[in-house]
């Protein structure tokens, strides 16, 4: 195998990792929805995880902020009711500002939009990179994966982007003959020269994280480890 000197989405999972990305907060892996809201707590009781997923998404795809208030039991009149308790139900989220998630070719950006103190709206499209998705991914919770619908034995989220690139052996990658014949000169097979250009491309990746080379020049040879 080859352990990559920085993560890499894989062009079969980005748009799971963009749906994950949705549902819970980039700053502290909370689900952006709790139990408290009947809509969360009816989709989390749906029995098909895939169909659980989806309905999640929806439901936390239009959050704006990961919520840190305590919420408080009231009745329809807005006042505490004799004997009603005033138990908080608190979500335990860390208040941060969610982004708008977009997916461009094999990247994920993030879309902030915030009011300056002159009210005019400013925004911003920083990156996610690999590895910030690995970060957030990572530390969701096993119960918010359960929520999720996801495996914890065989789908977990991280595993999603790719660390380690597993090496087909020679076996399934065969030299094959120049002229047809099977004799003769003998040449590499394409998957053998592709491994080739991942190894070279991952090795300036760990040669200009090792000489601290400038920010621009590293985000380069990311890119190209990316599109091998």
């Amino acid at each position: 195998h080859i352990e990559l000197a920085k993560p890499v989405y894989h062009p079969g999972f980005i748009k799971k990792v963009k749906k994950v990305l949705e549902i819970v907060c980039h700053n502290c892996s909370k689900v952006l929805a709790d139990r408290s809201d009947p809509e969360f707590l009816q989709a989390v009781n749906t029995r098909d995880p895939k169909v659980r997923f989806n309905r999640i998404w929806n439901i936390c795809k239009k959050k704006t902020r990961c919520e840190n208030e305590t919420k408080e039991v009231k009745n329809d009149d807005g006042e505490y009711s004799l004997g009603m308790k005033q138990a908080p139900v608190n979500h335990g989220g860390c208040g941060n500002i969610q982004p708008r998630v977009r997916h461009k070719a094999l990247q994920l950006v993030a879309k902030y939009e915030s009011s300056g103190e002159d009210g005019v709206k400013k925004k911003e499209e920083p990156q996610i990179t690999p590895e910030m998705a690995h970060n957030i991914l990572r530390r969701i919770s096993d119960e918010d994966l359960r929520d999720m619908g996801l495996n914890l034995e065989y789908a977990r989220p991280e595993w999603m982007i790719v660390t380690v690139l597993p090496v087909p052996p020679p076996p399934v990658r065969p030299s094959i003959s120049m002229d047809g014949t099977g004799q003769g000169l003998r040449n590499e097979d394409d998957l053998t020269y592709k491994l080739g250009d991942i190894i070279r491309a991952n090795s300036n990746v760990k040669q200009a994280i090792r000489e601290g080379s400038p920010a621009h020049i590293a985000q380069d040879f990311e890119q190209l480890l990316q599109y091998h």
